[in-house]
C-alpha cells in the first residue's frame, strides 16, 4: 500500500537569512539577498553581484576538531538539517531508523581549489590527508548521517540545478514504499571559489547587476549559495506522534531532454511537469501556484513559460508563477531545496512570494508572474520546478494539508 507523505520540518540558510523564519520573512517583504560580490580572490573577476550568506561563523556551529573535516557546502547542509530536525520535533531514536538523501551540484569545490592552489602555486608536495573525504560530492551525506545518527538508507545525488528536487523525489519514494517512516532531504552548494566563478564567467549567462526573471530587460542569473532541508514522514507516523504538518508532498516528476548540454527543452520540461501531476494524481486545474526555475536568462524564461502552457493547458492562464531566485539568487544544487521550502510555506500560509525586480514582461513571457509584491490567495496545490544543465528535470508537487 502506498503511503501518504507529509512535510513536518523545514530548514533554510541563504543570502536571505540564517534560518527558515528569516528566509520566509525576507521573501514576503521582497528583501533582496543580491549584493556586490565580496571575498578574497587571487585574481580579477568580472562578476559584480552575488547572493552570498551574510555573517556565517562556522565556529559557532562546529567544534575546532570537526571543522577540518567540513567543506563549506557540508557546513551549510549540517546547519539546515539540524534546524529541520528540531523544527519537526524528532528524537534520536526516530532519526536512527530514518532515511537521508542529500543533493549537491558542485560538491566540495572549496576543498578542491585549496588543494590545487597548494600543489600548483605553493609547490607543496603533500596535501591534507582528509582532502578526498572532505571534498567528495557524497561528503555531505556522510557528515549528515554521522551528525544526526541516521543509520537507514543514506546517499547523495548530483544533477546540477535539479539535485535538490531529485533528492526530495528519492526521499519521497523511500517513505511512500515503506522503506522508511521518516526521511530527510537536504540540498546544499557553496560555489564562491575563484576557479568556479571564472568557469561561470566563461559561460556568459551571469547578470551584470541583479536578477530579473521573465522581464524584458533581464540580463542573466545571479549566483547564490545556501542550503535547504525538509523532513518527510508518512502521514500515519506524523499523526501518531502529534507532529505539526506543513503540507502534503503529493508526488514528483522527472525527465531528461536528451538534447543539448546547456539549452533547455520545452518538451523535456513539460514532460517533467506532466509526470509530476500524474505521479501526484493531481489535475492541472488544481494547480494554483508554481515556484518557477526562473533563472532570469533569455532562453530559460521563455522555455519554462512555454513548458508551463504546454503542460497545464488552459490552467496556465490562471496559475500564479513566481521566481524566488530574484531574491536568493541561483543556489545551484541547493536551489530546489530552498525553492521547495518557499513553495511549502506558500501553501502553508496561503501566500505567494513575488518575482522581484520585475519591470515589463519579456517577449514570450506571458503568464502571471506575481510582480514585486507577495500575494495572499487560495492555494490548493503547487509545483516547484527545477530544470538543470544537461537537460535533467525534476518537479515536485505539494498540497495544502
Amino acid at each position: 500500500m502506498t503511503k501518504k507523505v507529509v512535510v513536518t520540518g523545514l530548514g533554510a540558510l541563504s543570502a536571505l537569512g540564517g534560518n527558515r523564519y528569516e528566509f520566509w520573512d525576507s521573501l514576503l517583504s521582497g528583501e533582496s539577498g543580491i549584493r556586490p560580490l565580496t571575498g578574497d580572490f587571487p585574481g580579477q573577476l568580472k562578476i559584480v553581484s552575488a547572493a552570498q550568506i551574510q555573517n556565517f561563523d562556522s565556529q559557532l556551529h562546529f567544534s575546532a576538531d570537526r571543522l577540518p573535516q567540513l567543506d563549506r557546502y557540508s557546513q551549510l547542509a549540517l546547519v539546515v538539517a539540524r534546524e529541520a530536525v528540531t523544527d519537526a520535533g524528532l528524537d534520536a531514536i526516530e532519526l536512527q531508523s530514518a532515511a537521508l538523501v542529500a543533493g549537491t551540484g558542485c560538491g566540495g569545490k572549496e576543498t578542491d581549489e585549496q588543494a590545487y592552489r597548494q600543489l600548483y602555486l605553493d609547490g607543496r608536495k603533500r596535501l591534507h590527508p582528509l582532502t578526498i573525504p572532505k571534498g567528495m560530492p557524497s561528503a555531505l551525506a556522510s557528515q549528515l548521517s554521522m551528525d544526526l545518527g541516521v543509520t537507514g538508507p543514506v546517499f547523495a545525488v548530483t544533477s546540477a540545478c535539479a539535485s535538490s528536487n531529485h533528492a526530495v523525489a528519492q526521499a519521497l519514494m523511500l517513505v511512500r514504499s515503506g522503506m522508511a517512516e521518516v526521511a530527510l532531504a537536504v540540498g546544499s552548494d557553496a560555489p564562491f571559489s575563484f576557479g568556479l566563478l571564472k568557469a561561470w564567467e566563461a559561460l556568459r549567462v551571469l547578470s551584470p547587476d541583479t536578477c530579473r526573471p521573465f522581464s524584458a530587460d533581464r540580463k542573466g542569473l545571479v549566483l547564490g549559495e545556501g542550503a535547504g532541508a525538509l523532513v518527510l514522514e508518512s502521514e500515519s507516523h506524523a499523526r501518531r506522534r502529534g507532529a505539526r504538518i506543513f503540507a502534503e508532498l503529493l508526488g514528483c516528476g522527472m525527465s531528461a531532454d536528451a538534447g543539448h548540454i546547456t539549452e533547455p527543452s520545452v518538451d523535456g520540461a513539460s514532460r517533467a511537469i506532466r509526470s509530476a501531476l500524474h505521479n501526484a494524481a493531481c489535475s492541472a486545474n488544481a494547480i494554483d501556484y508554481i515556484n518557477a526555475h526562473g533563472t532570469g536568462t533569455e532562453l530559460n524564461d521563455i522555455t519554462e513559460t512555454r513548458a508551463i502552457r504546454q503542460a497545464l493547458g488552459a490552467q496556465a492562464e490562471r496559475v500564479a508563477v513566481s521566481s524566488t531566485k530574484s531574491m536568493h539568487g541561483h543556489a545551484l544544487g541547493a536551489a530546489g531545496a530552498l525553492e521547495l521550502v518557499a513553495t511549502i510555506l506558500a501553501v502553508y500560509t496561503q501566500t505567494v512570494p513575488a518575482t522581484q525586480n520585475f519591470t515589463v514582461a519579456g517577449e514570450g513571457c506571458d503568464l502571471d508572474y506575481v510582480p514585486n509584491d507577495a500575494r495572499e490567495m487560495k492555494l490548493r496545490c503547487a509545483l516547484s520546478n527545477s530544470f538543470a544543465f544537461g537537460g535533467l528535470n525534476a518537479v515536485v508537487a505539494v498540497a495544502a494539508y
